[in-house]
């Protein structure tokens, strides 16, 4: 459906996007996950053609470019500012952004309730929206993009801000979409939106993608060991092999098959108290390959 082959982009000294190559096949959602100012922004924006690449190019379904307005009006995109007008009611949005995708009468009419419903916005629909929840204008944000029936859908960051509820609602929608086959990509840097709603995710910092498969592969492929952590009941026997030391009456240790480890230990005589098994996870592939240094921007 998209693919970003050779993406180069510079502002200045700046390098944004620094040769991205991806493919998103038809009906999947691809998660760019990153950290503030990784490049995953200005790669949506190469991808929508509102930025022209330094090097490299945008092709979506066999189509062309999306700097082609027939390409384009394949494309829906919900940007991480808001795009909605507040002094316009929901419906008055929505009726607005249709019209600039081509729809009239009818056809308008029905997007423009289906849009709605998809919100759960039905009930506030002629409200002005600058009244709205942080959550509500967000849900918004995404009707407004979803209404024309894109082939892709492009989010940045779609959940910036949002109360757990909207937050919640926006994930069903957007699970909602992807069960009826569109194409998703997805801006993040929550790790568990990654994972509940992608089904690859490509990990960007400096510009580039630095890993890019499903989760269970990402996890096999970078993760560390799984952790043991032991609260001992009593001191363990004298003969007893330990695969790490004993600190504060805890034994702590790495290993690759955490329940053999365990019965072996059981089996030298140990006994405890309780026990805490810390798997990898993708907060774990993401630290190690793009670093543990804080970053402003």
């Amino acid at each position: 459906m998209l693919r970003l082959t050779g993406l180069r982009k510079t502002f200045g000294a700046l390098v944004a996007v620094d040769g991205v190559d991806l493919e998103v096949a038809p009906g999947e959602t691809l998660g760019l996950l990153g950290p503030n100012g990784a490049g995953k922004s200005t790669t949506i924006k190469l991808a929508l053609g509102v930025l022209d690449p330094d090097a490299g190019s945008v092709e979506l379904a066999g189509l062309g470019s999306p700097r082609d307005p027939d390409v384009r009006r394949r494309l829906g995109y919900a940007p991480q500012d808001l795009a909605i007008y507040e002094e316009l009611s929901a419906d008055e949005n929505l009726r607005f952004f249709g019209r600039l995708q081509g729809l009239h009468g009818r056809d308008l009419s029905r997007a423009v309730d289906e849009a709605l419903a998809l919100a759960g916005l039905v009930d506030r629909r002629r409200d002005r929206t600058g009244t709205y929840s942080g959550g509500m204008k967000r849900r918004l944000n995404l009707a407004c993009a979803t209404l024309h029936a894109p082939a892709l859908l492009l989010l940045d960051e779609p959940t910036a801000g949002v109360d757990p509820q909207s937050r919640n609602h926006l994930f069903e929608s957007i699970e909602a979409l992807a069960a009826r086959g569109t194409t998703i990509v997805y801006t993040t840097h929550y790790m568990e939106e990654a994972e509940r709603l992608c089904d690859r995710v490509a990990i960007v910092d400096h510009g580039r993608v630095l890993a890019c498969d499903s989760v269970d592969s990402l996890l096999a492929a970078h993760g560390s060991q799984p952790v043991v952590e032991v609260e001992l009941a009593e001191l363990p026997p004298a003969s007893a092999k330990l695969p790490g030391p004993i600190e504060d009456g805890r034994l702590r240790f790495g290993v690759d098959e955490p329940e053999l480890a365990l019965a072996e230990l059981r089996a030298q005589g140990l006994r405890w108290r309780s026990l805490r098994v810390q798997r990898a996870d993708l907060e774990t592939v993401f630290l190690e390959l793009t670093g543990r240094s804080l970053r402003d921007a």
